[in-house]
């Protein structure tokens, strides 16, 4: 049954797009200049475009006032990674408004790295909900929804780096795409999702990211069959573990056995244990961090990431890194209980002036 949707949607699948992209004057062209893949210096903002509509002012190493997109490419950042959402209740980090902020970054000279979770809300291991609109749906309908929103996405934002699904340990759109207890179906929606950015937009490079070290390899082999271009790894030490060598030695392994390249797809690291509102931090205990060599100051999260940094550029398997919640800053106040629970990670301090961790993402 299984074999016979796809091989429908596949059919159906070209036409739709042959027929729209011969309709629509304005589309980008279906073989746009190559993706480089030179080393990746990325940082998620997802949040920036809600933090700056609170009139949130950063400023620089220098104390002065600064347009954030200008610090970050002016200090080596070379890729944006934005998360995506469905049909989100704000509004925030739907499609207009990724689609508009993307169409800005690109203005900068950023590469587009779209995180797509679909779901209308947070995507990660311990959660992965369909969205709302699709949730009533059979297998059939929802690969069409599939196909239609990445063919959109596709289209209308045209990412340089795609992630499908984020952090996918134990699959997405549960529970018809759960990997462990629906593992055909999960592959099925991976490949309709591959399928269109293969044929809309082919010199994008499609990520597939696990959040993490341990259990990786087990993944990676279930997925084997995907047509992909990098295997995306979460890695924080409150969750993955505080060894180095542990994480180089599943990039390697991961990377030998399928024969790809790996981005460092999330991570962090605080400057201080304290917090600037009343929002629950998720870092702030000694046994959160990777002590005596990174404590939690402006000197230990720079050495963090540049250690990051250094393992990435000095793997032959490893093409980059990105640093997740560099913007998350205490917007809504030092009184909010619904603020950020990241300001201690971010890459400004308490008052918004940029850390000397801005300098580690230059690559020479």
């Amino acid at each position: 049954m299984i074999r016979s949707i796809k091989h429908s949607i596949c059919a159906f699948l070209l036409l739709w797009v042959w027929s729209c992209g011969s309709n629509n004057d304005n589309e980008t062209p279906d073989t746009p200049e190559e993706t480089e893949t030179t080393f990746i210096s990325a940082v998620d903002i997802s949040s920036l475009p809600e933090i700056l509509e609170a009139n949130t002012i950063f400023y620089n190493l220098d104390n002065e006032a600064t347009n954030a997109l200008t610090l970050l490419k002016d200090s080596g950042v070379n890729t944006i990674r934005l998360r995506l959402w469905v049909n989100p209740e704000n509004g925030h980090s739907g499609f207009s408004e990724v689609q508009q902020f993307a169409t800005t970054l690109k203005t900068y000279g950023f590469k587009i790295w779209l995180t797509v979770h679909y779901s209308d809300t947070w995507a990660d291991p311990a959660q992965q909900s369909i969205p709302a609109a699709w949730e009533n749906d059979n297998m059939a309908a929802l690969i069409t929804h599939v196909q239609d929103y990445t063919t959109q996405i596709m289209t209308d934002i045209a990412p340089d780096f795609i992630q499908i699904g984020n952090e996918i340990n134990s699959g997405f759109m549960h529970p018809m795409g759960n990997i462990n207890t629906n593992p055909s179906q999960f592959i099925t929606q991976m490949e309709t999702a591959i399928s269109v950015v293969r044929i809309v937009k082919p010199n994008t490079k499609i990520i597939v990211h696990y959040a993490g070290i341990e259990g990786a390899e087990w993944f990676y082999n279930q997925i084997n069959m995907l047509d992909y271009d990098m295997i995306g790894l979460s890695y924080y030490p409150i969750w993955h573990g505080k060894s180095f060598t542990d994480l180089e030695n599943t990039i390697n392994t991961v990377a030998t056995t399928h024969n790809k390249q790996v981005v460092i797809a999330e991570t962090a690291y605080p400057f201080t244990l304290g917090w600037n509102d009343w929002t629950n931090n998720i870092v702030g205990l000694d046994e959160h961090l990777i002590l005596p060599d990174y404590p939690a100051t402006p000197t230990g999260q720079k050495d963090f990431v540049n250690a990051i940094k250094n393992l990435m550029l000095n793997n032959s398997n490893g093409i980059g890194f990105c640093y997740w919640g560099a913007e998350l800053v205490a917007w809504k106040g030092t009184e909010a209980t619904d603020g950020s629970s990241w300001e201690n990670q971010a890459l400004f301090d308490f008052d918004n002036k940029a850390l000397p961790v801005i300098e580690t993402f230059a690559v020479d």
